[in-house]
């Protein structure tokens, strides 16, 4: 009965109630050479216990605890119990995320934590309620930087996210605005700023660097956002490694901040579900897509929240719509809350210091491709065999290796990104460094 909701008898009740004989008759409407007449051929049914033994079973053929260099926009850091806890409560995990926020003080007062915080990691004044991912956040905020402008082009660093880049492509084919790549500095693995500052004219909207860049190096964003304000433009500070906020200070220059919160308590999982995250001048917010909760009180006098902005094509004329796809992942936004409100401001900050300590000592030891500062992530050179050869060989030692460059940027197909984060132990970067040492080989 769990799972096949109608018994034999029921059925009986159904074809009587239809004046039928059998389930034949009900389908004599179709042709007979269309109808199958035999049984499935499908395995014999098992009980319940049955069937989770075979999906434990399943479940112990994947390999576990294998260190992880892999980043690249998704990355493998520690996600503490008291997430999954309180996030997986009934009050917040549901089939249906509240569609209408407004009834619910609980989460409204969870979301506007949520953008409390993200304004004090991004030095911003203020943020939405989240966003459906990194990449669609960076695509919203060039169409906020239009709206705000009245121009039409924009002009993205080559050194950001490449399916970033992707998506930003494909929001712009339709929108009538025009793209323009500033190339990225050979040596330093950084925008080349004088090259960006050239492809800023009257009719560009916005600059857009992400900072760690695609290559983890750092961005001068101060330089770059100076170089964007003299041509009349916005700067927008895009991150995919949100750990870096911990020690990073935030651009007082950016004019918007968007990015991926994937890093604070959301696994890899095969590329979602994420959560993205668009922070801006108070003097913006009526161009800021997506939901944003404020503050307020209620009839008695007692704090209360509620939805301050929501500019969906369901709420006002479409013409001034500025929605995402998504008005807010609540769920997915909430884990990252409850992730920095457990780690806190101290927590954070170590947490981000580990990470920056590990990355460097296994840098150290290996040939670096770019000589510009960086975070967790850095650039190698593959001089004995292809990348592709050395993850083969890592693999082998049961060690997830980085990303092959190659397959984004043909003049670096020599190269790998590796990612070291606080989940790499010492012991992991020896059996990484003894591989590439020894050129992939067993």
């Amino acid at each position: 009965m769990r799972f096949l909701p109608k018994s034999d008898a029921e059925r009986r009740q159904m074809l009587e109630t239809l004046g039928l004989e059998s389930a034949e008759e009900l389908f004599a409407q179709i042709p007979p050479e269309l109808r199958l007449r035999r049984p499935l051929a499908l395995d014999p049914g098992r009980s319940e216990f049955e069937v989770l033994e075979f999906m434990r079973a399943c479940g112990r053929r994947n390999k576990t605890g294998q260190p992880c260099f892999l980043g690249a926009g998704a990355y493998y850091h520690y996600r503490p119990v008291v997430v999954e806890t309180l996030a997986s409560r009934g009050e917040f995990l549901t089939a249906y995320t509240p569609y209408q926020a407004e009834i619910s003080q609980g989460l409204l007062t969870a979301i506007f934590e949520f953008q409390t915080m993200m304004c004090q990691l991004t030095g911003m004044d203020v943020a939405n309620a989240s966003m459906y991912d990194g990449s669609t956040a960076m695509a919203e905020a060039a169409l906020m930087a239009r709206r705000i402008t009245g121009r039409e082009h924009v002009v993205v660093a080559a050194s950001a996210h490449p399916e970033y880049r992707e998506v930003l492509a494909t929001y712009a084919h339709n929108q009538a605005i025009r793209i323009r790549e500033a190339p990225y500095d050979p040596e330093s693995g950084a925008v080349n700023v004088p090259a960006a500052a050239s492809l800023l004219d009257d009719n560009t909207a916005a600059l857009i660097i992400q900072s760690p860049n695609f290559f983890g190096v750092v961005e001068p964003l101060r330089e770059l956002a100076g170089a964007a304000h003299a041509a009349g433009a916005l700067l927008i500070h895009v991150f995919t490694e949100a750990v870096s906020l911990g020690l990073l200070a935030p651009c007082e220059e950016a004019d918007i901040v968007a990015g991926e919160l994937q890093s604070f308590a959301l696994p890899p999982s095969y590329g979602g579900p994420y959560a993205g995250v668009i922070a801006t001048r108070e003097k913006f917010v009526r161009q800021l897509p997506g939901r944003l909760v404020g503050q307020t009180t209620d009839t008695r006098g007692h704090r209360a929240f509620c939805l301050t902005l929501s500019t969906r094509e369901q709420h006002i004329r479409r013409e001034k719509a500025t929605s995402n796809i998504c008005t807010n992942q609540a769920l997915v936004a909430l884990m990252a809350t409850i992730f920095m409100t457990a780690y806190g401001k101290q927590g954070l900050r170590e947490l981000a210091e580990q990470n920056l300590a590990k990355a460097h000592y296994a840098a150290a030891r290996l040939p670096l491709r770019f000589r510009g500062s960086f975070f967790n992530e850095f650039v190698v050179h593959c001089e004995a065999r292809p990348p592709e050869a050395i993850n083969r060989a890592l693999a082998e030692r049961n060690i997830v290796g980085g990303l092959p460059l190659g397959r984004f940027y043909p003049e670096l197909s020599d190269c790998m990104l590796l990612c070291v984060t606080e989940m790499i132990r010492r012991e992991d970067m020896e059996r990484l460094v003894e591989t590439f040492r020894s050129g992939g080989q067993a």
